[in-house]
């Protein structure tokens, strides 16, 4: 069940689908665990509680992380790593792994828990990595918007300054005779 396949894209992995559950905060150990906490409890009326644990694929790429229904390859969630809090392994149980993430179009946060036998620490660490190197590229991208910006500023006061160097040459002088 546990296998981690690798493209020059994206990394995929089939995990066992423990449940999506809105929380009151965007990270800490103790939303995880609250979240797994209430995943546990059976609830025959939420239908995301009673799809529990069944086998996803989990495809992680620098964009965002897709989690597909492993026959159908249906699309149940997909969330852009830039939404992305939160990831890691339950303390209570080292085979769980979870992260949180903000909904694109809503004020709230959203944990998604995943059992793997194997390969816990692992997909965190991939996870963890994928979004470190996307805040890293985010933050080059700002800083040259920054640059940009101040050389548009720049820009403007040069121009101002050229412009009114122009009206005083083009002004005729009056000299006074002495």
């Amino acid at each position: 069940m546990d296998n981690i396949y690798e493209d020059e894209s994206d990394i995929s992995f089939t995990v066992k689908f423990v449940g999506r559950i809105e929380v009151v905060r965007p990270s800490g150990f103790e939303i995880l665990e609250e979240a797994a906490r209430s995943l546990k409890v059976p609830d025959k009326f939420n239908s995301e509680k009673a799809a529990k644990r069944s086998k996803v694929n989990i495809f992680l790429t620098l964009s965002g992380i897709d989690i597909l229904e492993n026959k159908t390859k249906f699309l149940l969630y997909s969330c852009p790593l830039s939404t992305v809090s939160f990831c890691a392994v339950l303390r209570s149980s080292p085979k769980v792994f979870g992260f949180i993430a903000q909904h694109p179009a809503a004020d709230m946060y959203h944990c998604y828990l995943f059992q793997s036998q194997k390969f816990a620490p692992v997909l965190v660490s991939l996870i963890g990595d994928a979004f470190r190197a996307t805040k890293k590229e985010h933050n080059v991208r700002a800083g040259r918007d920054l640059v940009v910006e101040a050389l548009r500023h720049k820009n403007k006061v040069l121009q101002r300054e050229n412009e009114e160097l122009k009206r005083r040459v083009a002004r005729p002088h009056i000299y006074e005779a002495m």
